[in-house]
């Protein structure tokens, strides 16, 4: 009895999470797109954006964009290598288990897709990373300035 419902459970999970990675890579690609389009709100921040409030005074307003867009980068720097590693491990089970039944191929597919998530997950954290570090130093020393203002 209790062997049996070891081995349910075991299927259960293993079903369950092979449904787990065909979601976990589309986030990724999406989390990819979503990096870029912060990097372009990051440009015209840095281009004029923050500039623009400091100019006309709006402290209020500053303050709110800054937690947003600094929320966003860190939510990208956080989620990106955690489902990289997801994607790195969901794979590697059946691919372990095909090569113990001898069948190279599929452990090579399996791999294959571990390490482009792998790989996604860490640009998606990196660039997430480093526009959260750059954006906080833009808000703080325009923050900085409005203060040094009457």
């Amino acid at each position: 009895m209790n062997h049996f419902l070891t081995a349910a459970t075991l299927d259960v999970m293993d079903a369950v999470v092979g449904w787990l990675l065909a979601p976990v890579m589309l986030a990724l690609l999406a989390l990819v797109a979503l990096s870029l389009w912060e990097l372009g709100i990051a440009i015209g921040e840095r281009g004029g954006g923050i500039r623009g409030l400091v100019e006309l005074d709006r402290r209020d307003r500053l303050a709110s964009r800054a937690r947003r867009a600094i929320d966003r980068a860190d939510l990208l720097a956080r989620i990106g290598p955690m489902l990289g590693l997801m994607g790195t491990l969901i794979p590697l089970g059946p691919g372990l288990a095909a090569l113990a039944n001898g069948h190279l191929d599929v452990l090579a597919q399996a791999v294959t897709v571990a390490f482009n998530t792998t790989v996604l997950g860490l640009f998606i954290g990196i660039l997430g990373y480093l526009l959260g570090r750059l954006r906080r130093r833009w808000y703080d020393a325009a923050m900085a300035q409005l203060e040094r203002t009457p």
